[in-house]
């Protein structure tokens, strides 16, 4: 049994490819709870889209045993987190159920925007901070620059300083023992009430509900009832244990622990991330702070292609839920698509992961529809009026006026780029606040600007105009006024809801003319012209057609009068013009993924 003043629960945060998954992997090595035949890398990142595009989407946990230089035997609870701005909900999640974390900087790249993000949210709950320096052995590292930001912007001590280089191994010795030198262990509970936090959860199709909590008081061991603390019924405990990298079972969890407990839970809204488990007996006397609701920030509706595919999809939603505690969503339906869900995301890449788990993990061919942000809206009888679907927006002559969320965005670049990120900013109708030179080489500007600009192509087009340099962070500030529309899409005269948009109005005929541009591309050629329209209200703004197969019927006459020929024409004219009114055009799923994709070149 390992005593309290022996564990360590810590965290690893970073900006997004700075190594965090590459250290968690040599710390497991270092630990051997996995064969060296067994091992790979990414070891944490358990999904497929993680591994291919080499980013953390879960932050996930592990318990690795340590023991140290003086011969203490050790229990280190690791909690590897995503770096990317989408899934900062993640981060604070982990952060919740550690007492510290290794801030994790590359020595090429320095500090940059989602360092400090995360190392401010790190602060807030008073974790300890470990400042460590990755990619010591790259050509372009240079450690005393970095040092250097270490004290200078983010005002952190540097003695406990850590060197390595997760690729190659160096420094991770050390680096394990400054962890168990610097960060604190869980503080003793003030009495024996249980007290879990649930941090994170899974569906397993056998099991039922898997929940991952945090210990802060009490044991819990199988055969023990248990509740949680928002829902009504009693569970008994059917298997407590701890992460090496598969579930490894154990005979209790008890104070600083982290861990997961089954309970045969069935019913996927019994379990809420930020819920405290009690003891149904001796039920503890209030619940822990949860985390603060996520507020989604941009928002889509996902359809089943095949109708029938409407039950899978909410059962598939509902367990993605459980393991994505920001994806909020509600029921929707469409002239067009059917029957689906209105889902809220934090950010463009959540929306397309949760797009691409969906398929690969359920199975499941689903459309989205175009993203949006959440308007607000002032009526004219003194009503507001909150409005992030297209189908919802009110008659114009209702509407008194309308604002739009803005962002406070921080952008942090080499000066060599900072001429062409200023000409984008402004380009999304940014507002300057601030610019601060961090050192000769580094400059931060901060940005206030519409987050509908920020949507679709302005994070793309910031990387590879700083060829990777720039970093970005944002957080939402507050509505301001705007000038906005509803941007209808006609196919054959006919406007289709799911390609609807809401738009501020000066954009709105660059974007209708993108839209029908991708479209013509997308939608296949029938016996009949079909016109592809933008419009505002009755005003077409945009237009393109695609041309109609056209057999030639005057082939089979040989010379003659002109008169025979103009007659099969015309009759093949009026042919058409039936086949136009009748004739229904069948969108692919391209289609909408066009317009998903879109971006003003």
């Amino acid at each position: 049994m390992i005593p309290l003043s022996n564990i360590r629960n810590f965290c690893i945060i970073a900006h997004i490819d700075h190594g965090k998954s590459t250290l968690a992997d040599r710390f497991i090595q270092r630990a051997h709870i996995i064969s060296e035949r067994d091992f790979k890398d990414q070891i944490l990142d358990n999904m497929d889209i993680e591994r291919e595009r080499g980013i953390t989407i879960k932050s996930q946990a592990v318990t690795m045993p340590y023991t140290a230089a003086d011969g203490q035997e050790y229990r280190l609870n690791l909690v590897d987190t995503p770096g990317h701005v989408d899934f900062s909900y993640e981060v604070s999640r982990a952060i919740y159920s550690c007492e510290g974390a290794i801030l994790l900087i590359d020595a090429t790249q320095g500090v940059e925007a989602q360092t400090l993000s995360n190392m401010y949210m790190a602060l807030e709950h008073d974790l300890e901070i470990l400042p460590v320096i990755n990619k010591i052995d790259l050509p372009g590292a240079d450690v005393e620059w970095v040092r250097r930001q270490i004290e200078h912007d983010l005002g952190l001590d540097a003695s406990n300083l850590c060197l390595i280089s997760a690729k190659k191994g160096l420094g991770i010795e050390e680096l394990l023992e400054a962890v168990v030198r610097v960060i604190p262990p869980p503080k003793p509970p003030k009495d024996d009430q249980l007290k879990a936090l649930i941090f994170d959860s899974r569906y397993d199709a056998y099991r039922g509900v898997i929940a991952y909590v945090r210990m802060f008081s009490g044991v819990v061991q199988p055969g023990q009832q248990i509740r949680f603390w928002s829902g009504k019924s009693g569970y008994k405990v059917e298997e407590t244990g701890i992460f090496k990298i598969g579930l490894e079972p154990t005979a209790n969890l008890s104070a600083g622990d982290v861990g997961y407990i089954i309970c045969g839970v069935k019913e996927i809204s019994e379990v809420r991330v930020g819920d405290t488990i009690t003891d149904e007996l001796h039920p503890c006397d209030a619940p822990l702070p949860g985390f603060k609701e996520v507020k989604p920030v941009v928002f889509s509706s996902i359809y089943p292609i095949d109708a029938n595919e409407y039950e899978e999809l909410h059962s598939a939603i509902d367990k993605l839920r459980l393991n994505d505690a920001s994806l909020v969503y509600e029921k929707d339906s469409s002239a067009a698509l059917g029957f689906g869900f209105r889902c809220g995301f934090l950010g463009l890449l959540h929306l397309e992961v949760v797009q691409e788990r969906l398929e690969r993990e359920f199975d499941l061919s689903i459309v989205l529809t175009s993203p949006s942000v959440r308007y607000r809206l002032t009526l004219t009888d003194g009503q507001t009026l909150y409005v992030d679907n297209p189908s919802e927006f009110p008659n114009p002559s209702s509407i008194d006026g309308a604002e739009e969320p803005y962002i406070a965005a921080s952008i942090i670049t080499p000066t060599e780029y900072l001429g062409s990120i200023i000409t984008l900013c402004l380009e999304k109708r940014g507002t300057q606040k601030s610019m601060t030179y961090l050192d000769p080489k580094r400059v931060e500007v901060v940005y206030e600007m519409p987050l509908a600009e920020v949507l679709f192509d302005f994070y793309d087009r910031l990387k590879s105009m700083s060829r990777g340099y720039a970093s970005f962070d944002y957080t939402v500030s507050d509505y301001q006024p705007t000038d906005l529309v509803k941007l209808d899409i006609l196919i054959n005269g006919k406007p289709v809801d799911a390609l609807s948009q809401l738009v501020y109005h000066e954009r709105a005929q660059s974007r209708a003319r993108t839209i029908c541009k991708r479209l013509v591309d997308e939608i296949p050629r029938q016996q009949f012209k079909i016109p592809i329209q933008g419009a505002i209200g009755s005003t077409i703004i945009a237009r393109e057609t695609i041309s109609a197969f056209r057999k030639d019927v005057t082939a089979k006459c040989y010379g003659g009068d002109i008169t025979r020929k103009r007659k099969l024409l015309e009759k093949q004219k009026e042919g058409k013009k039936r086949m136009k009114m009748v004739g229904d055009v069948e969108l692919p799923q391209s289609a909408f993924l066009s317009v998903l994709k879109t971006a003003e070149e």
